[in-house]
């Protein structure tokens, strides 16, 4: 199903670029820089497919597919390993409850990271996120059930209250 030329696309840039650049920035563990980078190429590569798009999902579910394997991909290209950003978090100096919320993410797995940023951060459902991640329902909400008790415990270890 062909949903338009540039105008179109334009739109779908305009409607999704905070919640991908979002995205990013979690994944990336707050690197803004990188962020930005890999959001440009997300869209790039969202207009490059655009009049692929056959609309079997939300196109925020697939520009969320599309940045999710962005991100992995430059991790491979770059021989990047998480264990390297989330050490980046942890030596960087917080300064706002944000970075505390950025380190306190580096403790998650992968996948518990990309679950807890699209339900919690994004507001997706679980059967979205099951989608996005290509994991089962149940998958997605140990992983997020996970992820929020580990969240809870960091930041209460570093002095927040519930």
């Amino acid at each position: 199903m062909y949903l338009g030329g540039r105008t179109n696309f334009e739109q779908v840039v305009r409607e999704h670029q905070e919640s991908v650049r979002r995205l990013m920035l979690t994944l990336t563990l707050g690197d803004e820089a990188l962020s930005d980078d890999l959001s440009q190429d997300t869209f790039l590569k969202a207009y490059r497919s655009w009049t692929a798009f056959r609309g079997l999902s939300s196109t925020r579910t697939w520009l969320f597919r599309i940045a999710y394997n962005t991100f992995y991909s430059y991790c491979r290209q770059q021989r990047a390993v998480m264990t390297d950003l989330q050490e980046y978090a942890r030596t960087s100096q917080p300064s706002s409850l944000n970075m505390d919320i950025m380190q306190a993410m580096s403790v998650l797995t992968d996948a518990e990271r990309l679950c807890v940023t699209l339900a919690l951060i994004e507001g997706e459902a679980t059967k979205e996120v099951a989608k996005i991640t290509r994991l089962k329902e149940n998958t997605v909400k140990s992983h997020i059930k996970r992820g929020r008790e580990k969240l809870a415990q960091y930041l209460r270890n570093n002095g927040y209250e519930n």
